[in-house]
């Protein structure tokens, strides 16, 4: 039976289905569990527990760039100096860091238009869901909030209006308004910097924002969430055609911003006081093929690389760190780890996707690289900055993935020694081709080894994770852990987070110097013996700092 034939009983019968399936089940066999009733449970529905249960084995939050299948409330303070309309919006955000930054350009325009933002839904006047459609659960959230809006807006005709932007609302776009008729404007992400426009137009009836357009510079617009961190996008899109994947169908084709709009954002995040900026795209070393021009040099690379971009940007004033993410390991290049070598405002993380450590998966993923082309990239890195943190992505229970394959998935994991892989079992989606392929694999089968792989992700993470103690590292800090007031909580450049007894009030933006005492596998704890200059980050005080206080070189794990 074909995947998009399969039934979906839901959330309550997948627990039930796969209720006593853990650390310990028996490697079940494809034949095992090929009927119809293991076939149609989704494991999207488990995918999540799954992880939670890895994360509690450390007794820690995980933190990660992603607002996960819950979905994340925008939380923010009324702005200042802009005059209100006695209107209020809300926003969920459910997906990756391109859907956090999409949501903050749609909060800036609304509070530019006299909006204030509210985290009880009940109270708003638009209801903003920016959705993911990456996996399905995420999507399904989505529904099952738009239900119980829906009924309060049936019984309150006209009073709040409901928005549906991101991904879910590409994919669906007519069909969504169809199904959900309460649903008042239905916007692709390529329109997230004219919600207010959009607004203006559902006043006259329903509207379908799903075309694909020219994206506007808008660099004016985004209400940052963090007062220390922020999101750049540097380029939209994604031409590749992995064959598990929506976002070339949900993002469009590429388009990079110029150099100068980037630079232009960069310089008014620093004289607004950032510290940090993560550049943002879903194939950010794609950068610049989209932009016309050949390099000068005879190369034959184009006018515009994103190392090209990395270096035009490097100096802008008052910002300290630079991030950076997604990569595609087909097009990671040693230019541009050399340049993350040479450049001191450049963390030592890498987020670079391997999604199988099998080379027929590979190829039938149609990723464009080996698991030992994969590999070279990691030697490389560690070659140039050997103590830099790599975290990637996988996916298990691809269509026709076998045992063997899968445990080369893990072998990978071993070897390469990563920080953190955000793990995920193949969700087949819509307008993808392995969606409809006939060999698809048991849902049991993709649980079964999601939970073997995370227990082996665990494992190394915390291993990996050792090379930190008893080391002072540099600390950005972000401000006061919630959970705790008398401490203060930051990031090192390896994008660890560190808590550690402090005013993260009075520090919030400042670096410090932590020594570490406690290493779990995600987060850090230490105690701070030095706050840096103001500036410190720009000229590598800190990573200099570090090799003193810790007295000895960093060394590779």
């Amino acid at each position: 039976m074909r995947a998009n034939m399969r039934m979906d009983l839901g959330a309550r019968q997948a627990r039930s289905m796969t209720a006593g399936v853990g650390p310990s089940s028996l490697r079940l066999s494809q034949r095992q569990l090929t009927n119809k009733h293991t076939r149609s449970n989704r494991l999207q529905v488990i995918c999540h527990a799954s992880n939670a249960a890895v994360a509690e084995l450390d007794g820690e939050e995980v933190a990660s760039g992603f607002c996960g299948m819950e979905g994340s409330v925008l939380v923010r303070p009324a702005p200042v100096n802009i005059s209100t309309n006695g209107k209020k919006f809300h926003i969920h955000t459910f997906g990756c860091q391109m859907n956090a930054a999409d949501s903050e350009r749609m909060a800036g325009a609304l509070e530019t238009a006299g909006y204030v933002c509210t985290e009880d839904p009940g109270s708003a006047d638009v209801l903003i869901y920016n959705t993911c459609s990456i996996r399905e659960k995420a999507e399904n959230k989505v529904y099952s909030a738009l239900g119980k809006q829906a009924k309060r807006k049936r019984s309150n005709v006209g009073e709040v209006k409901i928005v549906v932007a991101g991904c879910v609302a590409q994919q669906e776009g007519e069909a969504m308004l169809r199904r959900v008729p309460e649903v008042d404007v239905v916007m692709g992400p390529q329109f997230a910097n004219q919600i207010t426009n959009l607004l203006d137009r559902a006043e006259e009836g329903q509207v379908c924002a799903t075309e694909h357009i020219q994206i506007a510079e808008d660099i004016a617009v985004p209400r940052r969430e963090s007062e220390v961190t922020a999101w750049v996008n540097v380029i939209y899109g994604c031409n590749e055609k992995c064959t598990y994947c929506v976002v070339p169908f949900t993002r469009g084709a590429e388009q990079s911003r110029r150099a100068e709009d980037i630079l232009r954002e960069m310089k008014a995040l620093g004289e607004a006081g950032y510290k940090e900026v993560t550049l943002l795209g879903q194939n950010i070393d794609a950068y610049g093929r989209d932009l016309p021009g050949m390099a000068e040099d005879a190369s034959g690379r184009r006018a515009w690389t994103f190392t090209d971009l990395l270096r035009h940007v490097h100096d802008a004033p008052g910002i300290e760190r630079i991030r950076f993410a997604t990569s595609h390991p087909r097009y990671f290049t040693d230019r541009l780890v050399r340049a993350c070598a040479e450049l001191p405002r450049l963390c030592e993380f890498f987020h670079i996707p391997f999604q199988s450590g099998d080379n027929d998966i590979l190829r039938e993923m149609k990723r464009g690289y080996t698991h030992e082309r994969y590999r070279s990239i990691i030697d490389n890195i560690r070659r140039y900055m050997p103590d830099a943190s790599i975290s990637g992505d996988a996916i298990v229970g691809f269509p026709g993935e076998t045992e063997e394959q899968y445990l080369r998935t893990e072998a990978l994991v071993r070897e390469v020694g990563f920080d953190r892989v955000n793990t995920a079992a193949y969700s087949p989606r819509p307008n993808t081709p392995a969606a409809e392929w006939d060999n698809q694999v048991a849902d049991l089968i993709k649980q079964d080894r999601l939970n073997r792989l995370n227990r082996v992700v665990m494992e190394v993470a915390t291993e990996r994770a050792q090379r930190f103690q008893d080391r002072t590292l540099e600390v950005l800090v972000e401000g006061q852990n919630p959970k705790d007031p008398k401490q203060a909580y930051g990031r090192i450049r390896h994008n660890k987070l560190v808590y550690f007894n402090a005013d993260g009030v009075a520090l919030r933006g400042r670096l410090v110097m932590v020594r570490i005492d406690k290493c779990n596998a995600y987060s850090l704890f230490g105690s701070m013996e030095e706050v840096l200059p103001v500036g410190a980050g720009a000229e590598g005080l800190g990573r200099r700092r570090e090799v003193e206080m810790s007295g000895r070189q960093p060394a590779l794990v």
